[in-house]
């Protein structure tokens, strides 16, 4: 094992109507005026946000309002919040809906408390030295950005997708209502449990030190997304298996899977970004177009996490060799990605790259990484490259 510190401040409140709650969460924080942070239609079509509103309203808490977020949040709009919350003197934001909603509200927190321009942050010129306190009230299972420390924002200048982390952007709570959810395209859900299911094979997939009870929470959360992605396949409004799917979300990605790891690899993830960057794709759906093809370019440098994997999360007969084993692992993922509706390449995602982007993506993930990405196989660019030509 290796030395960690595990941090997850972040208060939980989980379960049907919470959302009713936000206007207490929000008063025991002390603040004055509020920025609420959402996106479009599906935050406002349920009555949720006028839920939101009236919970604030009875605490008199005051309140500004900014829309628009959107998949792979953007920068301008980053902007547009900074600029916001310094003119009417916000002290709090309050992030309504999935993960674009929060990464937008943190690099809005970071901003709105700092002289420079808050790109230089997710550029890695600089790391940020505070942030406005953040609040979630969560309607999409996937990112896990409630309880992270990490954002993804992209520039439309370059259209470059990079990501930042930080504990300061960690959310003072989250309000988790699966039934929030169940409005959602199917599309949506099923991008939306890929992420989660990514998110933990990232820290799975490494090369160099594990603990056994960090492997088997991280297997049993594995499995238990897969189970209940496809229950919601086939029965979208199933409760239970959306209760199931959220708290997975969160589990996945606010430490608790990479505790006692060497590393993580996270190798997937960068290369989904300039994808995402590029071609405006639904995260979720770029992962799983691209994963296949990192696995089988870096397995053989992995096998005893592949054959675990294979074994223990998808099922596999712990008979032959181990390299066979792996395989089977990996072609019994991407039947499940298959089953929800997921690509497994970049025709299927919908996009036909040149040689040229191909190149331009590779050299854009290894320069964001700074030469090189991966635990499982560390990636430079001539592999980043060939794993693109590999998921065509």
């Amino acid at each position: 094992m290796n030395n960690f510190q595990y941090y997850t401040p972040t208060r939980v409140v989980f379960g049907k109507g919470t959302e009713t709650q936000v206007g207490t969460l929000v008063k025991a924080q002390g603040c004055k005026k509020v920025l609420i942070h959402y996106g479009g239609g599906s935050v406002k079509r349920p009555g949720l946000l006028d839920r939101v509103k009236a919970a604030l309203e009875a605490e008199q808490i005051d309140f500004v309002e900014l829309g628009g977020a959107v998949p792979n949040p953007r920068l301008s709009l980053v902007y547009e919040g900074i600029e916001l919350s310094r003119r009417e003197g916000v002290d709090f934001i309050l992030a309504v809906g999935g993960g674009s909603a929060i990464d937008s509200a943190k690099a809005i927190g970071y901003g709105a408390v700092d002289d420079g321009d808050v790109w230089d942050f997710y550029d890695y010129k600089r790391n940020a030295t505070a942030c406005l306190p953040i609040g979630v009230v969560l309607t999409l299972a996937a990112t896990g950005s409630e309880m992270s420390d990490s954002s993804v924002i992209t520039n439309e200048d370059g259209w470059i997708k990079r990501g930042y982390s930080s504990d300061l952007s960690r959310p003072r709570f989250a309000i988790m209502n699966p039934e929030l959810t169940m409005t959602l395209p199917d599309y949506q859900t099923a991008c939306g449990c890929t992420d989660i299911l990514m998110h933990t094979m990232e820290r799975y997939f490494t090369d160099g030190s594990h603990m056994e009870i960090t492997d088997t929470i991280a297997e049993a959360l594995m499995r238990t997304v897969i189970k209940n992605a496809k229950i919601l396949a086939n029965d979208p409004q199933h409760e239970e298996a959306r209760a199931e799917i959220m708290w997975a979300g969160s589990l996945s990605h606010n430490g608790l899977t990479g505790c006692g790891i060497d590393s993580g690899d996270f190798a997937s993830h960068a290369l989904e970004h300039e994808i995402g960057g590029l071609f405006d794709v639904a995260h979720g759906a770029g992962l799983a177009a691209v994963w296949g093809s990192w696995a089988r370019y870096v397995y053989k440098d992995c096998l005893p996490r592949f054959h675990r994997f294979a074994v223990q999360v998808m099922g596999i007969a712990d008979s032959g060799a181990p390299e066979d084993i792996a395989l089977k692992g990996i072609e019994a993922l991407e039947e499940f990605f298959h089953t929800i509706h997921m690509p497994l390449s970049l025709k299927e995602l919908g996009v036909e790259p040149t040689d040229q982007e191909l190149q331009e993506m590779a050299r854009k993930c290894a320069a964001a990484a700074g030469g090189h990405k991966g635990s499982a196989k560390v990636l430079y660019e001539a592999d980043m490259y060939n794993i693109y030509i590999m998921a065509k």
